[in-house]
């Protein structure tokens, strides 16, 4: 028999039990659409969050609070209060060369309030070099200076997102909103940056003067990182160093003891949510695969029950001169049939799925012709393989039994 002649009784004969089908097709249809969608979200997670790493700079560094101990109790990165400080920060700016722009940060969640509209963002306390360290213009309006922050005065920038939210298409230049009941004016608009990656808003932030974060707002006297700008790339490696040493130097901290400070670099970074991006990719395209497996299994299932239902067929067949080959090749192509419809049909909703999560989760997504290809082929593989069996089945069935069977 040729194939078309292969296809077209394998589809004969699948048509005669049309729900029985497409319920086994419908199992390949939910696996590959899991694969892709997964894999959708992975690498969009993933090509997000190294857009926004990219974004800060290969030369940017982040001092983070480090190992305290407390009672005798080692505290993580984020487990103990942090012991950085403003003159921290200051020292670095003048004692580290390598270090071109200091910009150390406070924040705290706060609800904001103009007019007869509010909204609940993250207010951070920065100086003049946040722009710098961080690579973020304001859009319009000016940036908080040196003076703002000596006089720890009431103003405020605000992300796009905050605008939207208390001023619509209005202009916020020269306003006044309130924050904790303190009024700031409002003296500038930051570009827009999008989204983290792993979800919320970069543009959903105020920002204020750190005296004035630090004083009034929040009462502390340390800061909760310290971001750092090096002179160049190729200078990441001594700027690292020079602030290694002197922070251990102004911390008093033993040669051998554990340091109270982290520093990151934009490398270390990059490479860290690489890594977990890549396993949590792989986990969860693991388990949609279990899905392939199952929808595999269905087919089995079908095709062993459709060879016990047409055994007489398969008698009449052999009786008149059809060869075991022949068997086996037709059944082989109606579970090949099932799979590359299914797969088909997975590939559309897996596209679909993951469109509707950017659409709607606001979550980015990336869907690869590789991942595609891969889906696509391996629940054909899957059809295949468990189709061979119940192909075998039918073409080792001895004619003569077979023309008695009832």
């Amino acid at each position: 028999m040729t194939l078309s002649e292969l296809l077209g009784v394998g589809v004969q004969a699948l048509a005669r039990n049309r729900m029985r089908s497409g319920l086994t097709v419908l199992g390949i249809v939910i696996g590959v659409a899991a694969v892709i969608a997964t894999l959708a979200i992975g690498q969009g997670a993933r090509a997000a969050v190294q857009a926004n790493i990219a974004a800060l700079g290969a030369n940017t560094l982040t001092i983070m609070p480090g190992t305290v101990s407390a009672s005798g109790v080692r505290m993580g990165m984020m487990g103990g209060q942090s012991t950085l400080t403003v003159d921290d920060a200051d020292a670095i700016k003048r004692e580290a060369p390598a270090v071109a722009a200091v910009a150390p940060t406070v924040r705290t969640n706060v609800q904001v309030v103009y007019g007869s509209q509010n909204w609940a963002t993250q207010a951070q306390g920065v100086t003049a070099d946040f722009t710098i360290v961080r690579a973020w213009p304001v859009a319009s309006g000016v940036f908080i200076t040196d003076s703002d922050v000596r006089g720890g005065a009431k103003v405020a920038v605000l992300g796009a997102n905050v605008v939207q939210q208390l001023f619509g298409t209005a202009d916020p230049i020269g306003a006044t909103i309130r924050v904790k009941d303190m009024p700031f004016r409002v003296v500038g608009v930051l570009s827009a940056k999008g989204g983290q990656g792993w979800g919320g808003s970069q543009d959903d932030v105020i920002l204020i003067p750190l005296t004035t974060a630090m004083r009034k707002l929040m009462s502390r006297t340390t800061v909760n990182a310290i971001s750092l700008s090096a002179a160049s790339e190729t200078q990441v490696a001594s700027a690292t160093e020079q602030v290694t040493d002197l922070l251990r130097q102004r911390h008093r901290i033993r040669p051998g003891a554990d340091q109270d400070f982290f520093i990151f670099t934009q490398q270390e970074i990059a490479s860290s949510a690489e890594e977990t991006s890549k396993v949590m990719t792989l986990l969860l395209a693991s388990i949609a695969a279990v899905s392939l497996l199952v929808g595999g299994i269905g087919i089995m299932n079908i095709m062993l029950v459709s060879v016990t239902e047409r055994t007489r067929e398969i008698g009449i067949r052999r009786a008149i001169g059809a060869r075991r080959t022949d068997i086996m090749m037709q059944f082989l192509a109606e579970s090949a049939f099932l799979s590359l419809a299914g797969g088909a049909l997975g590939v559309a909703l897996g596209i679909a799925a993951a469109t509707a999560v950017t659409h709607f989760a606001r979550w980015p997504t990336m869907v690869q012709p590789g991942a595609v290809a891969l889906a696509f082929t391996f629940a054909t593989a899957i059809g295949l393989f468990f189709g061979y069996y119940p192909a075998l089945r039918a073409a080792g069935l001895d004619p003569v039994e077979a023309l008695r069977y009832e």
